[in-house]
Parts: structure tokens; C-alpha cells; sequence
């Protein structure tokens, strides 16, 4: 498994509200065996979460799922969230920092066949944790401080859903398809997230939470500066075959699959055209819990992190992504060059093409000055 393929899923004309564009996904049958809920948290905000021995970061944690594979899912109550004033859209950017020391866990086990989770926390977990541990050898270039911590702390900032302009209006304003599972949010037409479920009800009743998901930095600027988009419109030209309700029935079907396919081919490709480094992280019965990385690519594309369930044919039951800035891309592609050669930084400078003092200004640049040996 390296891709992402969203089979059983259909997209449906998108709906647009200023620079934000919403494409539902819809499924003909819902994923046997799995349901979603939402575990809420008592004065959402700043948590603390444990991702291993010794290690834990903080971040804005407003609530955690609970993935149901007991078959007793469709009795069990989702919780739902409300379109209010919730946080004001001027609030700063939240931010997750890893470090040492350990508090709560990522993903827990709950009593009978139940996993708690917290959305998006595992994706951004593995991309903070990325050769998190620094060099393993004691290179001259590099500081005791890279060998004693490693990349220690690190942090990213990102935005609350209520802070990405239009994102709260547009999801209030737009009706839920029948059948929909999922949907796929563009910002200024650049894909911001894609948050698919595994059952309709489900995603009725999460569909509110994603204005309290995160957002990278280029989402918001995306939306916040970006003109409005164009509109999906419909167009039927007229002849014989339109002269019956079932003819015009047909040539609106036609429509709805010309837009799938577009959308498929135009919009989402950076997200199904990728191929993901997996990292399993719990298994489910026949379902299996995933975080993924991109290739971390200087190619000018998007790139996202996330996490998705897939049964054992690999569809996607469950899956939600966190769209990468210019700047985390360039740290990622830049961690894995140095990786690659072992930490020797002329090693690394030959890979990438460039000189050693060139290669030292990209590190400064990026934040991990803190690593670096001070030259005299």
C-alpha cells in the first residue's frame, strides 16, 4: 500500500461559498463493520499527548474519535457539534510542539472493540518525530546538543477551522448529500483538506467538527487573500433526447460524471497521484489504523500528511489530511537528504546538488541552527 485510492467514493458537483469550494463524497453502501464517533473533551484547548517513552508534545486538541468495530456501532450515539461562535476567527494559530517527557496517549484502547484516537494528532505526530532522533554518528559538524536530543524540541504552527475565512459559513450553508461520507475542502481552489467516514450518519454529525480541525498556514492565506471561485454549473445542451423527464434525468447524471471525473483528474490529483509513506499504527480486527508521509518532493505540488483506516481489501473507511506549507515540505525534503547520507553534510550537499556552504545556510534557514557545531 503506497496510494491512496478512494474506491466506492463518488464526488458530487462542489459547492462554493466566496474562495472556498466543498466537493462531497458520497458511497453507494457505507463500510460494513466500523462507525465513528466523537469523544468530547471538557474546555477544549491546549493538551498534552504521549507518543512514546519519555516523549510528549502539547497542541490544541478540541476532541478525539473513537473508531466502534463491536457491530454494536450503529446503536452507539456520535456525537455532534454545533455551528456557533465557538473561538473568535481572529484567534492565533495554535501550536503542536514535541519534546521529551510523557503525559497521555495518542491512541488508546477503550473497553470492548474501541479505539480512541485524536484526529490529525497521529499524522502531525510523524511528520514532527521525522528523524526526529538527529544524527547517529558523531560527525564534527554537528553540536553535542544534536546528539544528546536530536531535533528536540520541534514545533509547527497551524490555524483553527474558525480562523480559514468562509470555511464556517460555507460549511453551515450547504446542505448534506444523501449518502455522503466525506468531503474534500479547497481554499482558493488548493485542496486544503479531504475527510472521508464510514457511514453516512456519521458523517452527519461530524461533518460541524471540521472548523475545529487544524489548517497549515498556506490554507489561510489561501483563503483569507484568494479572489472568490467559479461555480460548478451544469450544462445540458438541448436535443430529441431531452423531450421526456428521464431524458433530462440522464443528461444531469452525465453532468454529475463528467464533474467526478474532472475533479478526480484536476483537483485531486496531488492527493491520489502520490504515492505515502504508511506507518501502521493499530490494527482493528480487519480494519487497520495508518498515518502516512509524502515524498516530501521539491516539485511544486501540494503535499499532505494524514491518517486513514482501510479494511482488509484496502478501502478507506476513514481518513482525514493536514495540507503541508512551502516551508514544512522543504524541512522534510531537507531531513531526508541528510538521513539518507548518514548525517555527513558533504554527503548530503553532493545529493542535493549544491555546496556544503550552501547546504549549512538551507539548515539555518529551516531551524535546526541549534545543531550545527559554531564555526569559528
Amino acid at each position: 500500500m503506497n496510494r491512496l485510492e478512494l474506491a466506492g467514493l463518488a464526488a458530487r458537483p462542489a459547492q462554493v461559498w466566496g474562495g472556498i469550494r466543498l466537493v462531497p463524497l458520497v458511497r453507494e453502501q457505507p463500510v460494513e463493520g466500523l462507525r465513528l464517533h466523537r469523544e468530547i473533551y471538557t474546555g477544549y484547548g491546549n493538551g498534552v499527548v504521549d507518543v512514546g517513552p519519555r516523549t510528549h508534545y502539547t497542541s490544541y486538541i478540541p476532541h478525539g474519535f473513537v473508531a466502534d468495530w463491536s457491530g454494536e456501532g450503529a446503536r452507539s450515539a456520535a456525537y455532534g457539534t454545533q455551528l456557533g461562535a465557538g473561538d473568535s476567527p481572529g484567534n492565533p494559530p495554535r501550536t503542536a510542539r514535541l519534546h521529551r517527557n510523557r503525559h497521555h496517549r495518542m491512541a488508546k484502547r477503550q473497553p470492548g472493540d474501541r479505539l480512541r484516537f485524536l484526529p490529525l494528532h497521529l499524522a502531525m505526530e510523524g511528520y514532527l518525530a521525522l528523524h526526529f532522533g538527529g544524527p547517529a554518528v558523531a560527525w564534527e559538524e554537528w553540536s553535542r546538543q544534536a546528539l544528546r536530543d536530536g531535533l528536540s524540541p520541534r514545533a509547527e504552527d497551524a490555524y483553527m477551522g474558525w480562523s480559514v475565512r468562509g470555511l464556517g459559513d460555507a460549511l453551515r450553508a450547504f446542505e448534506i448529500h444523501p449518502g455522503q461520507c466525506g468531503v474534500m475542502v479547497y481554499a482558493a481552489d488548493a485542496l486544503a483538506a479531504a475527510f472521508v467516514l464510514p457511514h453516512p450518519d456519521d458523517y452527519r454529525l461530524l461533518h460541524p467538527s471540521l472548523v475545529q480541525d487544524l489548517y497549515g498556514e498556506l490554507v489561510h492565506q489561501y483563503a483569507l487573500y484568494g479572489a472568490p471561485v467559479a461555480e460548478f454549473a451544469a450544462r445540458i445542451s438541448d436535443g430529441p433526447h431531452l423531450r421526456s423527464l428521464a431524458g433530462l434525468r440522464a443528461a444531469a447524471r452525465a453532468q454529475e460524471r463528467e464533474w467526478a471525473e474532472a475533479h478526480d483528474t484536476l483537483f485531486a490529483r496531488e492527493l491520489l497521484d502520490t504515492s505515502y509513506a504508511f506507518d501502521r499504527v493499530y490494527r482493528m480486527s480487519s480494519f487497520t489504523l495508518w498515518r502516512f508521509l509524502p515524498p516530501f518532493l521539491r516539485n511544486g505540488e501540494g503535499q499532505h500528511i494524514g491518517e486513514t483506516i482501510t479494511d482488509h481489501k484496502g478501502q478507506v473507511a476513514y481518513l482525514k489530511t493536514f495540507r503541508l506549507s512551502e516551508a514544512q515540505i522543504r524541512r522534510g525534503h531537507l531531513l531526508h537528504r541528510l538521513s539518507d547520507a548518514d548525517w555527513r553534510l558533504s554527503q548530503a550537499a553532493v545529493a542535493l546538488g549544491t555546496t556544503e556552504e550552501e547546504l549549512v545556510r538551507r539548515i539555518r534557514a529551516a531551524g535546526f541552527e541549534s545543531l550545527l557545531r559554531a564555526r569559528a
